[in-house]
């Protein structure tokens, strides 16, 4: 089953979307961000029941088209804005929220995304606040859990108070992932 889902997803994300109504694009579930289209017809829709979501992020790309550039220090993390666009097709497509269970699980090069301002600041070395955070601030309002591997911080002598405000450490992203897996979630990696 999860095969076929992810090539749904893949799908889903190669629309072309000039076969999008006209309009503005929406934001059912995650305000301002990852924002999405009605497709006229579209024959794979999801239902309105309870969903378990775990994005497992990794990746620390701002630029989707060139993922080796260098940080753009005004624009969040791809994985980030795609995370957001996950919920809200899913909204789009007659989800509510109430029956989204979304764990957004950070690792890696990724958790670099969840530094407060000053330590952004501070680790690359500029004056831009952190782009992520209005983003990480949007998901949480919208029902999404932010966790981190506390492994990823410990070997990047991270503590919790540099981090957006509502972060939550687990013991390890690896652990984390199989845990929910085992509860039934769908894992998307970003």
């Amino acid at each position: 089953m999860r095969p076929v889902l992810l090539v749904i997803v893949i799908l889903v994300f190669s629309i072309n979307f000039s076969t999008a109504q006209q309009g503005e694009a929406l934001h059912p579930i995650v305000k301002g961000f990852g924002g999405v289209y009605e497709i006229e017809d579209a024959v794979e829709i999801p239902e309105n029941k309870k969903t378990k979501l775990l994005i497992d992020l990794t990746k620390a790309e701002t630029n989707r088209s060139n993922p080796d550039a260098e940080p753009d220090f005004s624009n969040p993390i791809w994985g980030l804005i795609n995370t957001a666009r996950l919920l809200n097709l899913h909204g789009v497509g007659g989800v509510s929220k109430e029956n989204l269970e979304v764990i957004l699980v950070v690792h890696s090069k990724a958790v670099m995304s969840l530094l407060a301002n000053e330590t952004y600041q501070d680790f690359f070395e500029t004056k831009y606040d952190n782009p992520n955070l209005p983003i990480l601030e949007a998901l949480h309002k919208a029902g999404v859990r932010i966790v981190v591997c506390g492994q990823s911080l410990l070997a990047r002598s991270i503590k919790k108070d540099q981090l957006f405000k509502h972060t939550e450490i687990a013991l390890s992203a690896l652990t984390t992932i199989s845990k929910r897996v085992q509860e039934g979630y769908v894992v998307y990696n970003f």
